[in-house]
């Protein structure tokens, strides 16, 4: 457990630069203007501070600890921060006992701050709820993956959420430039001279993450050597050295997101669905099979019949993967991939076995007809299990009869279109309708 803190008699070096610099009020945080802009209902409750239960969601490097901190600077109450990483269930209890305290000998409110809140499994998110229903706690959740996925509906349900979105290049360079004007908490205090290049591509590394910025700036003014004057000249060579291409992780919310995007894609356009899987594959290290099994589903739920082959491109991808391994089938899969986005598209198996579902959900029983059940055997003519029409013994190997349950008779589920090969499948249909 621990309060944010800030040591306003530290010298300018004594702390990393990002930390320094760290917003303190709401004038000075960086993004996040559909939020906390002026008017906007989150700031104006931080500035009143009548806070309640939150959950702030967003990608690393947004701004969430940040604005638990300028929070925790405003409130006029008690502020506690937890990792849930760190944190036990028996802290959180502590906690919610000295907030009890607080608030019946005190009149004191108690504001928690769970960082990472979605690492905490179900057990140690019901832990809070009581604390939470009865106003004991007011909760403040930091997460990075959806809430839908990792926070317990009851939790979520008790909370207002916002979503901050990432940051972009233009803030870095605003942290920065502020950084180099700030004598108190920036760097200010040394004579810096840097070219506007270097920070460019400091922010452009930096991929929306002031932090790093900030981190890769402090480590280019510190190690450049001086010149005759005392100066610091930081140029893009430097600027290249102190920030490297960030690497990009997939947590389990984004491995959800890009595997939605690749199916949607598969429905509509080559260049996304490709473009999907491979920065999938290369950049975030997903594994290859997952998007083979996605891809082999979107061949009978959005191709189907109008193209049957799909599905064998499909699992020929799959076989070949298994078999000559990774990189060497990427240009299998690839193939397989195109080919799905290019066919004819149908939905009519879905949507088949929906109107199915449907009704089996509706009905009680099923009653299979006489003239379909099981007759090899003695005695069943006397059951009744008699009629049933063999369809190659008629003209075209059909012939009308009932095959499904009496009170589904005349219902259609299975409609063809006249996508691909399946407009033979309609004609079929239609001509059988017919006679």
């Amino acid at each position: 457990m621990d309060l944010f803190s800030y040591q306003a008699d530290a010298q300018p070096t004594a702390r990393r630069l990002a930390d320094r610099m760290r917003p303190e009020t709401l004038e000075e945080y960086i993004g996040q203007e559909h939020i906390i802009g002026p008017g906007k209902i989150l700031r104006r409750a931080i500035e009143g501070d009548v806070v309640s239960s939150i959950l702030l969601f967003g990608p690393p490097g947004c701004g969430k600890t940040t604005l638990a901190h300028i929070i925790s600077k405003q409130t006029q109450g008690d502020f506690v921060r937890l990792n849930a990483v760190e944190t036990t269930v028996k802290e959180v209890r502590e906690v919610i006992e000295q907030a009890e305290q607080n608030r019946s000998l005190y009149g004191r409110k108690t504001i928690l701050f769970l960082d990472e809140v979605h690492r905490f499994n179900s057990s140690r998110q019901d832990a809070l709820l009581p604390a939470v229903e009865r106003g004991t706690i007011i909760f403040i959740g930091a997460t990075t993956e959806n809430p839908y996925h990792s926070i317990n509906g009851a939790l979520l349900s008790r909370s207002t959420l916002f979503r901050l979105q990432s940051l972009t290049k233009e803030h870095s360079m605003a942290a920065m430039r502020r950084a180099l004007v700030d004598a108190d908490k920036g760097l200010a205090f040394m004579k810096l001279q840097v070219d506007e290049d270097a920070l460019d591509h400091i922010a452009s590394m930096a991929n929306g993450d002031i932090r790093r910025a900030l981190t890769a700036l402090e480590l280019a003014a510190v190690t450049t050597p001086s010149n005759l004057d005392g100066s610091v000249h930081i140029t893009i060579e430097i600027a290249e050295e102190s920030i490297r291409q960030p690497s990009i992780t997939a947590d389990e919310s984004t491995q959800y997101d890009v595997l939605s995007a690749f199916h949607k894609s598969v429905r509509g356009s080559s260049d996304a669905a490709l473009f999907w899987f491979l920065y999938a594959v290369d950049k975030l290290g997903m594994d290859p099979m997952v998007f083979l099994r996605r891809l082999t589903v979107a061949c009978s739920e959005d191709i189907g019949l109008a193209n049957p082959q799909a599905m064998v491109q499909a699992v020929s991808a799959m076989e070949a993967y298994h078999r000559i391994g990774w990189p060497e089938a990427k240009y299998i899969v690839a193939q397989a991939i195109l080919f799905a986005v290019e066919s004819p598209k149908s939905n009519a198996i879905a949507m088949a076995i929906g109107k199915i579902s449907g009704q089996i959900e509706e009905m009680k029983s099923a009653e299979v007809p006489l003239h379909l059940r099981d007759a090899h055997y003695s005695g069943a003519k006397k059951l009744g299990h008699v009629g049933y029409l063999y369809p190659h013994d008629y003209p075209g190997h059909y012939v009308e009869q009932a095959y499904l349950p009496e009170q589904l008779k005349g219902v259609s589920f299975y409609e063809a279109t006249d996508q691909g090969t399946e407009d033979r499948i309609r004609q079929n249909q239609l001509r059988r309708k017919k006679k």
